[in-house]
């Protein structure tokens, strides 16, 4: 299999200042390609091939106000292109929005191939500057850095001048974990991050509303600099450390808990949320994208894979908060406020996240028993194995002559 390292880097100024010029030549790159991509499409409407886009960049490197391109690595060049194209690959796949020009303010990087880097007992030689190492920090002492063979090397900058090094490595696959013959039922939610079907709430820490006043603080300090000055720039570096705070500790939080959840128990089942629709309510939409429930979901779903565990997402229109996980009476209607509820069915009190992971695990195991696919990707979309609550009617429908059952259309 395939993983990566990524760990610390701490360059020579001199090596910064040849990592920083090939960030920019990297840059260029991409907005120069992506800008003759969209001026090619509008006025022939032509798409563009990676062939086309080499043969673009050799032109570039032949103009001589551009001769500056030719003075750094040209790996990490041809690697700019390739991520353009398979980021135009995912945008008309449907799996990620269209490319944006990069800026100098974000997050800079440069990838390097096995032609451009040499990896010796643990020591990192990259192009142009062979003759010193680039000195690292290993954070796996269970792993000796002088065994493994990287096939690509990625050097990044992050917005508030930390430095980082990731290595592609292949891998053997890792040992399964031991059967615990036990599943789990998790419900997300905003007021408590996860609520399980054991009844176990972790609770949501509120990472960047606890730093807000603070980030708020930076921000209007360096709202007040002069554009292009070093005070600006000084103060752009204190919101960057306060959002990378804000991330690391969210990062280190997600990594637990999915953790947890994998290592204890064979079956996850999850909902599948639509976070992107979820983030337009403009009262909850900073609470939502501060919980990372994206991640967390990416997460579970390859350290499962990488563990031999199963994940199951059920359908997000499955509604888990308003069936009685006692007797299975619907509600029909249940507001957001109420937190608790009594089925008037079989008059049994239910805390609502909990009640509402109860239901996701029990559908999750109907769906696997049922032998469904829980995830339909292209359209149309296939019918969930779940039960369906009646749809209305619509023009154009043929109309079943016999076998209707409940008005559901399902034969008999």
């Amino acid at each position: 299999m395939r993983t990566s390292y990524k760990v610390r880097a701490y360059p020579t100024p001199e090596q910064a200042a040849v990592l920083n010029r090939t960030f920019g030549c990297a840059r260029l790159v991409w907005n120069k390609v992506l800008a003759w991509r969209k001026a090619r499409y509008r006025a022939e409407g032509l798409k563009t091939s990676y062939a086309e886009t080499d043969r673009y960049l050799t032109e570039l490197k032949r103009d001589p106000d551009l001769a500056f391109l030719s003075e750094v690595s040209c790996v990490p060049l041809q690697q700019t292109l390739r991520h353009q194209h398979r980021a135009f690959v995912n945008f008309f796949a449907g799996r990620a929005r269209y490319p944006r020009y990069k800026s100098r303010q974000r997050k800079q990087s440069a990838t390097f191939t096995r032609s451009a880097f040499r990896w010796r007992e643990g020591r990192l030689y990259l192009a142009k500057m062979m003759d010193t190492p680039l000195e690292l920090v290993w954070s796996w002492p269970d792993v000796d850095p002088a065994s493994i063979e990287p096939t690509s090397v990625t050097v990044s900058r992050e917005p508030c001048g930390r430095w980082h090094v990731s290595l592609a490595v292949e891998v053997a696959d890792p040992e399964q974990a031991s059967a615990t013959d036990a599943v789990v039922g998790v419900d997300l939610g905003v007021k408590d991050f996860a609520v399980t079907s054991d009844g176990d709430k972790i609770a949501n820490a509120r990472r960047l509303a606890r730093r807000e006043r603070n980030l708020a603080r930076y921000q209007r300090r360096m709202a007040r600099k002069q554009p292009g000055s070093n005070n600006r720039a000084r103060a752009r570096a204190k919101v960057a450390r306060a959002h990378r705070k804000v991330t690391a500790s969210r990062a280190d939080f997600l990594h637990k808990t999915s953790t947890r959840l994998v290592r204890d128990h064979d079956v996850i089942v999850i909902e599948d949320l639509n976070v992107k629709n979820m983030v337009r309510n403009r009262r909850l939409a900073k609470a939502i994208s501060d919980c990372g429930w994206g991640e967390f979901r990416r997460q579970l779903e390859y350290k499962t894979a990488k563990y031999g565990r199963r994940l199951i997402v059920i359908d997000r229109w499955y509604p888990s908060s308003k069936i009685c996980s006692a007797c299975g009476h619907l509600l029909a209607e249940l507001s957001l406020s109420t937190r608790a509820w009594r089925c008037p069915s079989c008059r049994t009190l239910h805390d609502r996240d909990i009640n509402a992971a109860k239901n996701i695990l029990a559908a999750g195991l109907a769906v696997s028993a049922c032998g469904g696919d829980v995830r339909h990707p292209g359209p149309p979309r296939a019918q969930s194995p779940l039960k369906q609550e009646p749809q209305p009617a619509r023009v154009g429908i043929p109309v079943l002559r016999a076998g209707v059952v409940n008005g559901r259309g399902s034969r008999c």
